[in-house]
């Protein structure tokens, strides 16, 4: 038997074993949370007129959803102030979040937004409803905590 080929064979089946990771490095607790963005666009014609993307979070099988920033954007327009809404499942409309001014991004296109990254913010029960309004606007943008 020759002792080069063994030691060659051996290396081929060793290496890819040792190159591959081990175990992810991601901590148990960041696993255990589901994030997701909801978004919609509402209004007629093209752009978003208004626009909502909402960071929710929630730990894996609970009925909570945290809420850490929800995002507001309209387009046709240089200026605007805007608010957030919040409807919990057989509840009546509360105010989110107060009106804050939209500030101008680029042309006719204006945003805000609430809260900030992380597993941070309000907690509300799965299937609550969030819309973001504008002053002066009747057409609302909404998403439905899943």
């Amino acid at each position: 038997m020759n002792r080069k080929i063994i030691p060659a064979a051996l290396a081929a089946v060793l290496v890819p074993v040792a190159v591959a990771p081990a175990v992810s490095a991601e901590p148990t607790a960041a696993r255990a949370y589901v994030d997701t963005r909801a978004r919609d666009c509402a209004g007629s014609g093209s752009g978003c007129r208004p626009g909502i993307v909402v960071h929710h979070w929630h730990r894996r099988g609970a009925q909570a959803r945290g809420v850490g920033w929800v995002y507001a954007s309209r387009e046709g327009v240089r200026s605007g102030t805007a608010r957030w809404l919040v409807k919990k499942p057989g509840g009546t409309w509360k105010t989110g979040g107060g009106w804050k001014r939209a500030a101008r991004v680029g042309g006719s296109f204006v945003e805000t937004s609430w809260g900030r990254d992380g597993h941070t913010g309000p907690k509300y029960p799965k299937n609550t409803k969030l819309c973001v309004e504008f002053r002066n606007l009747t057409t609302k943008a909404c998403v439905t905590l899943k």
